[in-house]
């Protein structure tokens, strides 16, 4: 009887920002062990701040202590996302249905998973459709905290194993960010799209305030999407409804972003959480967990068929 290889060939970090530059650092510090890869799946539509950021501990922290930084992609997620002739939407967004009724697309797995998947499968030399001997994987840190165990979840691919390093720490949030200041890096962004509909209110203040180029971006953006565009679902059924990256489901540079309105509040309290202060909490600040590719909101990608086996 052969038993199943517990000694990873590889021990890979999921790189976005936020929480898994605290991994990095201490892999880089000894703190861990030596990590042979942090792989980054670029969108194409990353703010600016995270791909500063990404620049900064690729040369400062990364490189010196040996750990390749490797930026892999499928694409433009902005650009797919208006090209009528893709077949999805390629990401979430808040749908205001005929009848007022609300809800949100589906997201797949093709600019964050997929790109992983693809990179992890050339270091491990056996690229797609090749099959990966069995007992053979990866070891794949992801920055999941304690304050977020529950969004802890494995890979679905036999040749990938999730660790959460953080977690067996014993590591929260507020520890991660500690460490982030001490080492320097106190203004490390928290990864996700430019025009990631789990933005909070302060998050579209930010980008409004402060980088008035990104913002006309993303308000160009949330008017196209109403104009005939990003029209299929993750199913390649047409989105039954009115596409918005608000959650107020208004224009982006319409949407009441200074303040929480009682609409909001009430679709937070439907959609989001039964307690009316965790809604606000999180329609003022968004998403407090980021966008791993492994745990976004909005649930387990509609999946692709690439690589549906081992």
């Amino acid at each position: 009887m052969t038993t199943a290889s517990t000694t990873p060939a590889l021990r890979v970090l999921s790189l976005g920002a936020g929480q898994s530059t605290s991994l990095l650092l201490l892999a880089a510090e000894g703190r861990l062990p030596k990590l042979d890869a942090a792989i980054f799946a670029d969108t194409g539509w990353e703010p600016r701040a995270v791909y500063e950021h990404l620049d900064r501990i690729e040369r400062e922290v990364a490189r010196p202590a040996g750990i390749p930084i490797l930026r892999v992609s499928s694409g433009n997620i902005r650009d797919d996302a208006l090209d009528p002739g893709k077949r999805f939407a390629s990401m979430p967004l808040h749908i205001l249905n005929a009848d007022n009724g609300m809800g949100m697309s589906r997201r797949t797995g093709q600019y964050k998973i997929r790109p992983i998947k693809i990179q992890v499968r050339e270091l491990l030399g056996h690229p797609y459709p090749k099959r990966i001997p069995k007992g053979t994987f990866v070891e794949q840190w992801i920055g999941i905290s304690t304050d977020e165990f529950h969004r802890a979840k494995d890979t679905d691919v036999a040749y990938m194993r999730n660790r959460f390093p953080l977690i067996d720490l014993g590591l929260s949030r507020a520890d991660c960010q500690r460490l982030l200041r001490e080492r320097g890096f106190g203004s490390t962004p928290k990864s996700a799209c430019l025009g990631c509909p789990y933005h909070g209110n302060r998050q579209w203040r930010t980008l409004r305030d402060t980088s008035p180029e990104e913002w006309a971006d993303v308000v160009e953006f949330d008017a196209a999407i109403r104009a005939g565009n990003a029209r299929a679902n993750a199913d390649g059924k047409p989105l039954l409804g009115t596409a918005f990256l608000h959650r107020s489901r208004v224009p982006l540079d319409q949407a009441p972003i200074d303040h929480v309105t009682a609409h909001e509040r009430a679709a937070a309290q439907d959609n989001l959480s039964d307690a009316p202060a965790e809604a606000e909490a999180e329609l003022e600040l968004g998403e407090p967990d980021g966008c791993s590719p492994w745990s976004c909101r909005s649930g387990v990608p509609v999946q692709d068929d690439f690589d549906t086996t081992a």
